[in-house]
């Protein structure tokens, strides 16, 4: 079977890719030996430096749970700011007043040029400077502000990428209706654009949930990353078997966003799909602008 993208390889091509795979594989396996060999030779592998997350439940509610509450405050006050802000922004850089276009895509290119690191140890002087906020708290405060300024300079970008891979004829059909611009905005534009953004916001917010460790390395914000140190140091030195292990934290946390969001996602297409409503003649008035409703001809009253 062969289309315009893709040809069905041949026997050649089949024994090659096998080949390929085999090779591949191979080479994984010894990798995997090299590693846990090396591990085996520094005693990383004894139970002794895994056993407290298993027989031991002090190493889980004392530094492993608090330090994942941290991360999930962070990260889920980042998202809830970041998103619609990273939504306005991106609208406000198709608007069309060039003084809002303007300021917005000034705002947006600022802030995506600056590391995220740069803008959490900026707002953590800044609040340190100018605010009473107590120094328990400014950890925290400093890393949900440079999320939201970086991630929501981001999703603009992403908000507008998606408002624009739309077909123009969605803009035009909307306009033949009456709708205004505000209106075509938010009913036609942003809905169909959500299910083509979803897999570029997840991402970032996948993102998001990783920088949070940022924080914890040099504001001392005591997120999931920062739990290592104490940890290891009062197991015995089982550094590596604590990264691990907030390693597949944060694989598991991630993974979750992500089903999450492709659950969504499908639920997103096939609502639309078997959505098959025929809009009326009165409630396409109502859409109309004021002064604008349409009215049905009147019969010909041409003089014979």
């Amino acid at each position: 079977m062969t289309s315009v993208l893709y040809d069905v390889p041949g026997p050649r091509a089949r024994r090659r890719n096998v080949l390929f795979t085999i090779v591949f594989l191979v080479a994984l396996a010894a990798l995997v030996w090299w590693v846990l060999r090396s591990l085996a030779d520094k005693n990383q592998l004894e139970w002794v430096k895994w056993e407290p997350f298993f027989t031991d439940g002090r190493s889980w509610t004392t530094y492993i749970l608090p330090g994942l509450k941290n991360t999930i405050i962070a990260s889920a006050l980042a998202m809830v700011i970041a998103l619609p802000l990273g939504a306005l922004f991106g609208i406000a850089r198709l608007s069309d007043h060039a003084w809002v276009r303007g300021a917005a895509g000034t705002v947006v290119e600022f802030f995506r040029a600056i590391p995220v690191l740069i803008l959490m140890l900026f707002a953590n002087a800044a609040y340190s400077e100018f605010t009473d906020i107590s120094p328990d708290n400014r950890p925290l405060y400093a890393v949900v502000t440079g999320l939201v300024l970086y991630n929501a300079s981001v999703l603009a970008e992403v908000v507008r990428a998606g408002i624009l891979s739309l077909p123009t004829g969605q803009t035009d059909a909307a306009k033949a209706v009456g709708m205004r611009k505000g209106q075509t905005m938010r009913s036609v534009l942003l809905p169909q654009s959500v299910t083509a953004m979803l897999p570029a916001l997840v991402s970032q917010l996948v993102v998001i949930v990783k920088d949070t460790a940022l924080g914890g390395a040099l504001l001392g914000f005591s997120e999931l990353l920062a739990s290592v140190r104490p940890m290891s140091a009062n197991y015995g030195a089982n550094t590596i078997a604590s990264f691990t292990v907030v390693a597949v934290i944060f694989v598991l946390l991630n993974f979750a966003l992500t089903t999450f969001a492709g659950w969504l996602e499908l639920r997103l297409r096939r609502g639309r799909k078997s959505t098959g409503a025929v809009v009326g003649a009165d409630a396409v008035a109502d859409l109309a602008t004021p002064g604008e409703h349409m009215t049905p001809p009147g019969p010909d009253k041409r003089k014979s």
